[in-house]
This record gives structure tokens, sequence and C-alpha cells, in this order.
């Protein structure tokens, strides 16, 4: 049977595309989802893109968190369902609180677009299992709203418990505490970074490699697996 990844639309969405291209060059079936729609559609795995959904009011991914699909989507990832959420869908991921802290805007208050160099913390989840912890990659980031925050006992947590998944490496580009790039939930199904592994598939775009290639086998190799 092959492997289903739905990957969804909210108004606003700028990367989905991107990230259906992502699955179907790992191997999988890409699935588009709309956020109106509570089903979906018998996907193994769920990606929330990049974009700018709802236009960003009052905060980034505030309103998406209340999209039909949300509801499912919630549901499922805390039942297991692997969920990886890039750049805007980190943020959504955040106000769902299936992921912990909070997005703010850069401190230095620019929209940014740069290949970011990034180290693997984490190469256990889902979503990770293809690199080696300690490892070095580069992927785009293009956000304004991407400095990542929490409380003091939320960040000393997730670096006891090895949930820091990716570091900014060779400069903050945003001001991120503890220059934390991304996260992942204690199950290791829920992955949510700002940069955008989507884009570093294929040498002929993004940065020329295709070290985001690997986000997408390693939760392809996972699935097949379980």
């Amino acid at each position: 049977m092959t492997t289903r990844i739905g990957v969804v639309t909210f108004p606003g969405s700028l990367d989905d595309r991107d990230a259906l291209r992502a699955v179907k060059l790992a191997g999988a079936e890409p699935v588009s989802l709309w956020h109106r729609d509570k089903d979906l559609h018998q996907v193994d795995a769920v990606v929330l893109p990049g974009g700018f959904s709802y236009g960003d009011y009052l905060r980034a991914g505030a309103i998406s968190r209340f999209s039909p699909v949300m509801e499912t989507v919630i549901g499922q990832a805390k039942a297991g369902m692997p969920v990886l959420g890039i750049c805007n869908g980190f943020q959504v991921l955040t106000e769902s609180h299936l992921l912990p802290g909070a997005m703010l805007r850069n401190n230095h208050l620019h929209f940014i677009c740069k290949d970011q160099k990034l180290r693997v913390e984490n190469a256990d989840t889902a979503w990770t299992a293809d690199y080696e912890s300690g490892q070095e990659i580069y992927i785009p980031l293009k956000n304004i709203d991407g400095r990542y925050t929490a409380d003091e006992r939320t960040l000393d947590e997730l670096e006891a418990e090895g949930r820091v998944a990716f570091r900014y490496v060779d400069g903050n580009p945003n001001g991120s505490l503890r220059d934390i790039a991304g996260i992942t939930n204690a199950a290791g199904n829920v992955v949510g970074l700002m940069p955008h592994p989507e884009h570093a598939v294929e040498p002929l775009i993004g940065t020329g490699r295709t070290d985001g290639l690997g986000f997408f086998t390693s939760i392809l190799k996972r699935l097949v697996s379980a």
C-alpha cells in the first residue's frame, strides 16, 4: 500500500505545492487537504506548510488553529499521527498547543530570506531519522515572525528532554532563544521548524543542495516500517 502524506492548504498558504512535490520526490503519495474539510482522506502523516495563513491576522497561525481540518489534525497528532509544521505551520502548531512556546517578530523587525545553516540536535523523531545528531545542513529560511520564545522552565525542559530538534549555526537570524530553529513533542511524532526543507530537495532550486529531502524520506521510512 502506498504511503499517503497530506499537505494542508489554508487561505494564504504559499508553500503547499512545494511540500507536495517534496513528498512525491521522497517516494510517497502526496494528498492535498483543504482547511475547511475535517476529513484527512486516510493519510498517514500531515504537513502544515509555510505561508501567511489568513494574512497572519491577530497572530501568525492564530486563526488557522481554528480551521475545521485542525480539529482532526490535533486529535490525530495526540493519537500518534506524524505532523510536520514548516514556518507558518510551526506557528500553527504552537497556537494549537501541540508544541510549546510561541513565535514573535524577528528581533531586527525585518523579513529575512537566506540559506541558513542548521545543526540537527535530535535525529530520533519521525521526521529526522535520516539525519545524524550533530549533522549540519543548509535549509532556506524566510520569515518575519520567526523568533522562538518560551519561558525558562519550558526551555530547560526542552533541553533536558532532547526536544530541541534543530539549532541555528553561525549566527542567530531572528533572535530565537537558545538559537532554537525547531522542536519536537515528547513522543517525537510532531516536529515544527521555521526553515523550509521543502525548498531544499532538488539541486536545481533553493540552496542547490538536497539537505531538506531527509525530512520526507525519514517519515516515509518510519511509516513503511511501522
